[in-house]
């Protein structure tokens, strides 16, 4: 990770509001928490060794533009995506949803997951309430501030 990369994770944080940032690799690690560069630690590999350079990200097809949807009630509360990623409605493929229509949730209730740099980030409801609809496809990009969830607030 070069100083550039090192920038642009920063410059992803300040976006996104994030508060900390981690990446482990065999070789390297660095951790950054509200601005500051915590440890950052490499090694040189052995004289010989040929370096190959991770792949390049692929770039996503751009989504859909979205059907204009009906205003909320005003007793809807929508959940918004606090961050750009890769929208989970459970934590693995086999396993069951953290939370589906019609369930109560609780400002500290886990409704998703969003995967930004393979880091996995829990999303909490942040307020108390019925969900009344998933407003994000699973396994698919969502944008920072991207309504997410509908809930009927108590």
């Amino acid at each position: 990770m070069d100083l550039k990369e090192i920038k642009a994770v920063i410059d992803l944080m300040t976006k996104n509001t994030l508060l900390e940032f981690e990446l482990e690799k065999p070789d390297f690690k660095i951790r950054i928490k509200k601005g500051e560069i915590h440890e950052i630690s490499a090694y040189s590999p052995p004289a010989g060794a040929v370096f190959t350079p991770p792949p390049q990200p692929v770039a996503l097809p751009a989504a859909p533009a979205p059907v204009a949807a009906a205003a909320p009630a005003t007793d809807t509360k929508q959940i918004l995506s606090p961050m750009v990623g890769t929208f989970y409605l459970s934590p693995s493929p086999d396993s069951a949803p953290y939370i589906s229509v019609g369930q109560e949730v609780t400002e500290e209730t886990v409704v998703c997951i969003i995967e930004a740099m393979k880091v996995m980030n829990e999303i909490k409801a942040e307020v108390r309430g019925t969900l009344v609809e998933v407003l994000a496809e699973n396994g698919k990009p969502v944008d920072f501030n991207k309504p997410l969830f509908a809930v009927r607030v108590k």
